[in-house]
């Protein structure tokens, strides 16, 4: 019996971060381990809205719709914080989260449109510029 040592192979498409996150001023310094239960996807993309629970300030990433094609509702008791600086591997959490700077809203993997005013009430240091 042998043990495989290596991880299964997941490619993680970053061409479109630099095209997302336009400018960078601020971030969450050190960083944060997201709480991925319940999201799907194995990859979690750039500009994705990251959101942490008030009581027990969990960052976590912004749940998708049931169809996965655009973000779902802010649940109750979370608030915005920022959005993540690079695209990342769900199994690898390790997230550098933007508060304050541009983002490309257009350019981002599911329609920011949805949660634009929401978003941008709560974060307002950074700012949504179509190019």
């Amino acid at each position: 019996m042998y043990a495989d040592l290596n991880n299964a192979q997941i490619t993680v498409d970053a061409s479109r971060d630099s095209v997302i996150i336009v400018d960078r001023f601020a971030t969450v310094r050190g960083g944060r381990t997201l709480d991925v239960t319940g999201f799907t996807p194995d990859v979690i993309y750039a500009g994705h809205p990251i959101i942490v629970e008030t009581a027990t300030g969990v960052h976590k990433p912004l749940p998708l719709n049931g169809g996965a094609t655009a973000y779902g509702a802010l649940p109750a008791g979370h608030t915005y914080t920022g959005v993540l600086d690079g695209s990342i591997l769900k199994s690898k959490p390790f997230a550098g989260i933007l508060t304050q700077g541009t983002i490309n809203p257009t350019a981002t993997y599911y329609d920011f449109a949805t949660i634009a005013a929401a978003f941008k009430t709560a974060v307002p240091l950074i700012d949504q510029r179509a190019d």
